[in-house]
């Protein structure tokens, strides 16, 4: 197939021969300039994209500028930040706990077992559990750093609401007449119950625990509570009683001086008086009696174990 034409004041005649050869080299021309074209735009767009809408960029490429992972990477050390500081923060809470729970054990537990605690590595098993962690490759590193913080900020309310709760029983158990009113060295010589009575020679009711001492040795509340009376009895000599939670009541006899006056508050421990032989006494000692609801109760059963042996074996 051949094309002619005239062209030019000389009018030279002009043929073009079209053969298969040639139009297919053209069909093939154009398309390779269309699909270069196409490339083109397509990375022309792609890079606006990127700078744009980097949110965009990842869905078609799967890739992020350097601004937008720097973004990502701040945003994982803020979290991790975060994450720190509460680990921080439940670490010293641990730590209170343990003082806590240390403090709890030196009014809960007798003084012949309290030293029997050891930290040595020895006399301990149990069958060995691997801790359990997530580490899956395919999870997603914000949505795992975000459990992680809440998980850790649920620990640390467990652990502050275990605080709350060991410090409400460490008050009401400091609030219990357990303690001892004497401090180490002192003897017991009269127990709780029907004995010869020490004037008259006759059986009489002795209704608490005599504690033999030097004469000025300090007495202590055995627990917190108001002092309800501090005055001097025909029969008690000086005498203190302090008034306590749940209807107990301490009284602490035979005083040579009494430290502390009606409506006073005292702590466990506070020292209140001192020993002496005042009263219907034949000697110095400590006469410690606890009533609950006005009724007589052995004191030996709420002192520690120690104090309680020693009466067993007391006249």
């Amino acid at each position: 197939m051949q094309l002619m034409w005239v062209s030019g004041p000389t009018a030279t005649v002009r043929t073009i021969s079209i053969t298969a050869q040639k139009v297919l080299l053209g069909v093939c021309a154009s398309a390779f300039v269309l699909v270069a074209f196409g490339v083109l735009l397509h990375f022309i767009g792609f890079r606006i994209a990127i700078e744009l809408s980097p949110s965009l960029a990842r869905s078609m490429g799967g890739v992020t500028t350097e601004a937008e992972q720097q973004k990502v990477e701040a945003l994982y050390r803020e979290r991790l930040d975060s994450l720190r500081q509460i680990l921080n923060t439940t670490v010293q809470d641990i730590r209170q706990l343990e003082a806590l729970k240390n403090r709890f054990m030196e009014v809960a537990t007798p003084t012949n077992l309290r030293d029997k605690y050891t930290k040595k590595e020895e006399g301990r098993g149990g069958p060995w559990v691997p801790p359990r962690f997530s580490n899956s490759p395919s999870s997603d590193l914000n949505r795992d750093l975000s459990l992680a913080v809440e998980e850790f900020s649920q620990t640390q309310i467990a652990v502050k609401n275990m605080t709350q709760n060991w410090s409400a029983q460490l008050n009401w158990l400091n609030a219990l007449p357990t303690g001892t009113p004497m401090g180490k060295d002192f003897r017991v010589t009269s127990g709780f119950g029907i004995r010869n009575d020490p004037f008259t020679g006759q059986l009489a009711m002795h209704e608490g625990l005599d504690f033999v001492a030097e004469v000025g040795s300090p007495i202590v509340a055995t627990a917190a509570g108001t002092v309800t009376r501090s005055a001097w009895d025909a029969s008690y000599g000086n005498v203190v009683e302090v008034s306590h939670i749940e209807g107990f009541t301490t009284r602490y006899a035979h005083l040579s001086k009494r430290l502390v006056e009606a409506g006073q508050k005292v702590l466990r421990g506070d020292t209140i008086a001192q020993l002496g032989s005042t009263g219907r006494s034949t000697g110095p000692h400590l006469h410690y009696e606890v009533m609950r609801n006005d009724r007589v109760l052995n004191p030996a059963q709420m002192l520690l174990q120690t104090v309680a042996t020693a009466t067993s074996s007391a006249p």
